[in-house]
């Protein structure tokens, strides 16, 4: 069983394409995670400050959040059955680091590999977005496929010839 990453990202679909190419037939669950909404306030700069008026809602927003992720993941689990997975959907909210909910997920899933795609940030966008893919290759315990999308694997290969 493969896990896939699903975020309705560019890089996303182009792992689910690639990924296809080498595991076709295979069953597949696609996961998406999610964050509560007062995980991300307090990653926000302004924090609490600007919750005020909106902190009433967080049930709703979650809701809304909750709802937006089962959607992508249905979405992605489409994509990846028309690419030749046996796929089905799921979605976590993320309680920690997403490459800590991703990893928690393939063992209880028993994945036998992670299959998720790379933005391609690099240097200083890198070290402040974090790096779900490189969190979860750092951290795995089973095999972890990385896909750059199509537009990251062009400039990538011209940064290699010049």
């Amino acid at each position: 069983m493969i896990l896939i990453c699903y975020d309705g990202s560019d890089d996303a679909k182009a792992a689910i394409d690639q990924g296809a190419r080498l595991l076709a037939g295979q069953e597949a669950t696609v996961l998406t995670v999610w964050q509560p909404f007062i995980d991300v306030l307090a990653r926000t700069p302004s924090g609490f400050g600007l919750a005020a008026g909106i902190a009433d809602n967080s049930d709703q927003i979650d809701a809304a959040s909750r709802q937006n992720a089962a959607d992508r993941a249905a979405e992605g689990a489409e994509l990846a059955n028309k690419a030749g997975f046996q796929a089905d959907a799921r979605t976590v909210s993320e309680d920690g680091a997403t490459a800590d909910e991703i990893l928690r997920e393939a063992k209880e899933l028993g994945a036998t590999a992670i299959l998720l795609g790379s933005r391609g940030l690099g240097g200083v966008k890198s070290l402040l977005m974090g790096s779900v893919s490189h969190g979860v290759i750092q951290h795995a315990d089973r095999a972890v496929i990385i896909v750059p999308s199509s537009a990251v694997a062009a400039k990538r290969e011209r940064s290699q010839s010049e």
